[in-house]
């Protein structure tokens, strides 16, 4: 037996498998075949003609199945093909193939789908991928087995993804990324002095945030490495709350500063 929310919409011709529950206000379309144990959350939405397998879950809000994002695309009958055990987060989007791109886009088993990524047209994903916040691929990417794709890491159309390749987040993506790789673009991340206009925003008056001031400074504008310049703010400033919450924070850091 499957569950069906009666506040759900269900295409007649869908085809529910047993022990799928469909939540409130979840959408089911026309020529969707869904199999056994998959769920739906309330408000998730399922296109087709689609064909997906066992013991997927659909969050609240992604929108699967739909129609492709590509201007030459005219209605003609396209198809999504989806295998187990994967999961689409809120407001994840897979896009059905074009004509043009052979009619099908695939998703194999066993991957998520973090929120807000998104699959385009006549793309073709493994199995066991990662697919951080915000990851994006154009139509027509080939991305292989066990791939991460970072947070908000748009990959070109065409491009391929080899097997066990790690995107690393905000990385630009317009060839081909081998298998076993590792690729980020190179982070360029500098701490440019004090927050002065949030600061007044907040009532900091002119003597905290001269000291603030003082302190950063010593951090990034004297020749001092970082240990060198919290014995002189220790040494010079030490008598203000802000400043040893400043070097204590610089001191516990584990993840190292951004100077």
């Amino acid at each position: 037996m499957n569950e069906i929310d009666p506040r759900a919409i269900v295409a007649s011709n869908a085809r529910i498998g047993p022990g799928t529950r469909v939540a409130a206000f979840a959408f089911v379309g026309e020529g969707v075949e869904l199999g056994e144990d998959c769920v739906l959350e309330p408000h998730a939405v399922v296109r087709g003609p689609a064909r997906i397998g066992r013991k997927n879950i659909f969050d609240s809000f992604c929108s699967v199945g739909g129609d492709p994002q590509d201007l030459k695309f005219s209605g003609e009958s396209t198809k999504l093909e989806i295998g187990d055990g994967n999961r689409f987060r809120e407001f994840s989007t897979v896009s059905r193939g074009t004509t043009q791109g052979g009619g099908v886009t695939r998703i194999g088993s066993h991957n998520l789908f973090m929120a807000y990524s998104h699959v385009a047209h006549d793309c073709v994903v493994g199995s066991h991928t990662v697919f951080a916040n915000g990851a994006t691929l154009a139509g027509h990417v080939v991305v292989d087995d066990y791939a991460n794709v970072g947070a908000f890491s748009p990959v070109h159309q065409f491009c391929r993804v080899g097997r066990y390749a790690y995107i690393g987040a905000c990385t630009v993506i317009t060839q081909d990324v081998p298998p076993f790789s590792r690729v980020v673009t190179e982070r360029e991340t500098h701490c440019y002095g004090v927050n002065t206009v949030g600061l007044e925003r907040r009532g900091f008056d002119r003597e905290r945030l001269s000291a603030i001031e003082s302190a950063f400074r010593l951090l990034l504008r004297s020749k001092l490495n970082t240990s060198q310049a919290l014995e002189q703010i220790r040494a010079q400033l030490n008598g203000s709350p802000d400043i040893r919450e400043l070097v204590e924070f610089i001191e516990s850091a584990e993840r190292g500063l951004h100077k």
